[in-house]
């Protein structure tokens, strides 16, 4: 089936990510006795019950304490345990920045430390449980990959991989079911952004929730305009594809990023640096959350609101091509 005759039909729908990182630790769990999950009173929310229930001397609960998750999980990995630190995305990338810096990235202990719940997926809860400003500051440590699956094939091997690596992963998960956006591509790796759509005349680079969105986007675009646009799932911010992001600079198109994020210091912001950095000069837009207060309301209302949904790219993208 080529990518750019794929139907939205034709799209199977699967699980949250959440369940699909849940079965997949259980299933790695069952063949290896070093992984651990650590968990700050969200075992219920990062769907780690079962697995509790099935492997409960493979799992430490800590309670609301970020920092000692962090540091625990650090401890745990420095005596050869593969330790998977499962808290929300909000509290884990501000609370125990300073863990995940020292401890983990900078001590290179190999813990893979799970953002729940992240970008504004706990919606009419508000701001301050919005991780908006993950990408950001994990972006700037060093020796930290930072990945946010766009769907479950995606969210399956990202876990698979961090149990493989010996390097300090940080993966983020929202909380609604996901299509499985690519059928064809069997293969997954850190570093390496994924083509969900093929397209001629633009390309729109999402990551993480914002790719389903980024991919309807371009469907109406081409439905009602003839428009095709490429669509990239960038499901790792660090280290960025940055050979993939050249090749489909080359042809001069426009470029549109799209994140659950601030503007600021994510997805955005790193491309448009290597663009920039390298001689490219193509149109480029950023969508996003701007620097403001951010609006209250479910996730729906607040990708709706900044536009990052199927008709508020498609309006960007209609916008560049001054159409």
């Amino acid at each position: 089936m080529e990518l750019d005759k794929i139907e939205e039909k034709d799209l199977q729908m699967g699980n949250a990510n959440l369940i699909v990182f849940s079965e997949t630790l259980q299933e790695l769990a069952d063949t290896d006795r070093d992984i651990v999950a650590v968990t700050s009173d969200s075992r219920g929310s990062g769907k780690l019950v079962p697995f509790g229930q099935k492997f409960p001397k493979q799992i430490v609960e800590i309670g609301i304490a970020e920092q000692n998750l962090v540091g625990v999980a650090a401890g745990l990995a420095s005596a050869g345990k593969k330790a998977f630190a499962v808290s929300p995305g909000c509290f884990l990338s501000a609370r125990a920045l300073e863990q995940i810096k020292n401890d983990v990235a900078y001590s290179d202990n190999p813990v893979t430390l799970v953002g729940i719940s992240s970008g504004v997926s706990y919606g009419a809860l508000g701001s301050t449980h919005h991780s908006i400003h993950d990408f950001a500051v994990l972006r700037a440590i060093n020796n930290l990959i930072v990945c946010a699956p766009a769907d479950n094939f995606e969210t399956e091997h990202a876990v698979r991989k961090a149990a493989e690596l010996d390097k300090p992963v940080y993966l983020r998960f929202g909380k609604k079911n996901m299509p499985f956006l690519n059928p064809e591509d069997t293969s997954f790796e850190f570093g390496k952004g994924r083509v969900v759509r093929q397209g001629s005349d633009l390309t729109i680079i999402g990551t993480g929730e914002t790719v389903y969105p980024a991919w309807q986007a371009a469907k109406l675009l081409e439905d009602r305009h003839g428009i095709k646009a490429t669509v990239v799932s960038m499901h790792t911010i660090k280290p960025l594809d940055t050979e993939l992001i050249g090749q489909l600079a080359a042809n001069g198109n426009p470029i549109i990023t799209v994140e659950e994020h601030m503007v600021n210091g994510g997805l955005g912001e790193a491309c448009a640096s290597f663009l920039l950095q390298n001689g490219f000069h193509n149109p480029f837009k950023i969508i996003g959350i701007p620097d403001e207060y951010t609006v209250t309301g479910s996730q729906v209302e607040i990708f709706n609101h900044y536009g990052i949904s199927q008709q508020g790219i498609a309006d960007q993208a209609l916008k560049m091509l001054n159409i």
